[in-house]
């Protein structure tokens, strides 16, 4: 078995950028593999962990990791917080109710620290549609629900359109915290990067595990992408059925704040038809 007490590593003077780190690591693969016979209970396999496959729920303190694991990590440490610090759901949570006081806290990425408040999901506690966008906007983040804001309003008259009554739909978004930045006295929105959607994807998946809808409804490409995958494209897979990795069908169409941004009435009133008409798909597979 290794023993790090008779490392030589471990003598401070060869390793003064950081004493958790070595400069050489040779034969990385080897030492990888020796350690993942021994790691910390719940940390995922490392290469699965670079691949982005690790168990969304495992949120490992490298800092707090044996001296044995902290060799094999390092060199990778800042790739390995960006998948390793994601939110951590209650078990067995049976309502939206648990999730949302557990998320109110949640600061699994850095959003948290300039948004007013945690804005989770509400809706139908066991909705049979979930619709799920990007992130709350400034509205959202001062109120504290989801889609109430102008991209909400046009949101209602779309379903409307579409004879989907929103009282009966669960929505929520990808991202639970407002990413902004300051423009003169206005918020303007940012959009969210990859490591913070992965940072919040457990709280999605929680949450479709409790409402346990019938089909989801993804707007835009951030939620699109979100649950189908980096490679996936609203704009050609818009308005269909499709299975997801999460075991339940989807529709992607576009985020309805997109629809707020075309640049002339024509272009609005198309972009409006097409959206109704995605989620008249929607309504028909329910």
């Amino acid at each position: 078995m290794f023993d790090d007490r008779k490392d030589p590593r471990r003598d401070e003077s060869r390793r003064p950028h950081d004493p958790a780190c070595p400069r050489e690591l040779p034969d990385l693969d080897r030492r990888a593999r020796a350690a993942h016979l021994d790691a910390p209970p719940g940390a995922g396999r490392l290469d699965d962990v670079l691949a982005g496959r690790a168990a969304p729920g495992v949120h490992q303190d490298l800092d707090k990791i044996s001296l044995r694991h902290r060799y094999v990590l390092c060199p990778i440490r800042a790739q390995l917080k960006r998948y390793l610090n994601v939110a951590q759901p209650p078990e067995r949570a049976t309502s939206v109710a648990q999730l949302k006081e557990a998320a109110a806290s949640c600061q699994a990425c850095d959003l948290w620290a300039n948004a007013t408040q945690t804005v989770f999901g509400e809706g139908a506690e066991h909705a049979r549609l979930m619709l799920v966008g990007e992130q709350p906007g400034d509205q959202e983040d001062l109120q504290g629900k989801p889609f109430v804001g102008p991209a909400g309003q046009l949101l209602e008259r779309a379903l409307d359109e579409a004879l989907i009554d929103r009282r009966r739909v669960y929505v929520t978004n990808a991202v639970k915290h407002f990413r902004w930045t300051r423009r003169g006295k206005r918020r303007l929105h940012e959009k969210p990067n990859a490591g913070q959607v992965r940072a919040c994807r457990p709280w999605l998946e929680a949450e479709i595990e409790v409402v346990k809808p019938r089909l989801i409804v993804l707007l835009g490409a951030t939620a699109a992408q979100a649950v189908m995958g980096p490679a996936f494209r609203v704009s050609k897979q818009h308005g269909e059925v499709l299975p997801s990795p999460l075991g339940i069908a989807v529709v992607a169409t576009v985020h309805p704040s997109s629809i707020l941004r075309a640049t002339d009435d024509e272009s609005r009133a198309a972009a409006m038809s097409s959206f109704i008409a995605d989620l008249r798909v929607a309504a028909k597979h329910l």
